[in-house]
């Protein structure tokens, strides 16, 4: 085999493992794959808009596969994904078509900073005890259609973006479990992904398309999409959100300090600054789920009716020997909080 070819096998190799790499945390956690696909291709050369095609034509697939896993672990809410989706796949295309004959190099500063706020509310959020707000309904159409318009538009713009906008939104309003966020923010990315590759067809022809940098994104993807969807019915939320948020703050403070300008070696003490406040907010949040499930079997056991004290006979009527409700039981033992 020639030199040249022996590379080139091995290139498609590594931008396999980074596609596997990126559906095992996308799937996971609800963004990252676009991002990370987008990021090895810029880094070896590719233009922006074929990089962002290359990665989107690759989605199409591995979304179809994690929202068929998503879906048979129970973790979709076809409400949710109905009413983002076709928003979505109408900014994507939009977006598409735009990023075809124009830069979004100078809007990057701007959503990055978006983005690292949300990210910095999450960590917040998720190092303290959960509450969810059933009261407060279900999530409406007025607010997830100009969501998903959002999220398209960034996520074809930017070769990456629809989990790291449509993920924290969903998070923050406290209204689903944080499995069935990134299960149904996977499960709409199909529809985005195909809006946007048609887009990208229509604005750069089929030429826009790097096939082989497809195929192997698509194969390492195929593979991890069931991993993912499993793993996520098992890392807690405590724990699954304050990773999403320090995801997102690294992630965007890249953006930021490139913006900024910072040389020398204050971009790696802001590194780790970050970093050390992302170990804090997993360590609070570790602290916060132990203690929730003490609270939780503290809560099962006074639930659990009490049977005939020594001596007693059978049938014996005592008031603290009535069955606790859950409900109740749950609330004397502090679990909701």
């Amino acid at each position: 085999m020639p030199k040249s070819q022996g590379a080139s096998v091995r290139k498609l190799l590594v931008i396999a493992l980074v596609g596997f790499a990126a559906q095992l945390v996308d799937g996971a956690l609800g963004m990252a794959y676009g991002l990370t696909s987008s990021t090895l291709l810029l880094l070896v050369g590719v233009a922006p808009a074929a990089a962002s095609a290359s990665v989107h034509l690759a989605e199409v697939g591995t979304t179809l596969a994690a929202g068929a896993a998503h879906w048979k672990f129970g973790n979709v809410d076809w409400r949710v994904v109905t009413r983002i989706a076709v928003p979505g796949a109408v900014g994507a295309f939009a977006g598409a078509t735009f990023l075809s004959s124009l830069s979004t190099e100078a809007a990057a500063p701007w959503m990055a900073a978006i983005l690292f706020t949300i990210g910095a509310y999450l960590l917040v959020r998720f190092s303290r005890p959960l509450r969810r707000n059933p009261a407060a309904g279900q999530l409406r159409g007025r607010f997830l259609g100009p969501l998903g318009l959002v999220a398209g538009f960034v996520d074809a713009t930017g070769g990456g973006g629809w989990g790291p906008v449509a993920t924290p939104a969903l998070l923050v309003s406290g209204r689903m479990e944080p499995r069935k966020v990134i299960g149904s923010v996977d499960t709409s990315e199909f529809v985005v992904a195909a809006a946007a590759s048609l887009g990208f067809l229509i604005g750069l022809g089929s030429e826009g398309f790097l096939l082989p940098i497809v195929l192997a994104l698509l194969a390492g993807g195929l593979i991890a999409a069931p991993i993912a969807a499993w793993l996520v019915r098992l890392v807690p939320a405590q724990l699954l959100g304050a990773a999403v948020g320090g995801v997102i703050v690294l992630t965007n403070a890249r953006v930021l300090m490139r913006a900024a300008d910072l040389g020398g070696s204050l971009p790696v003490v802001v590194y780790l600054l970050l970093a050390a406040g992302w170990v804090a907010a997993l360590a609070l949040a570790i602290r916060v789920l132990l203690r929730t499930r003490r609270q939780r079997a503290l809560a099962e056991a006074v639930a659990v009716p009490s049977g005939p004290r020594p001596g007693e006979e059978v049938g014996t009527d005592h008031a603290d020997s009535e069955p606790v409700d859950a409900d109740q039981a749950r609330a004397l033992s502090g679990a909701d909080r």
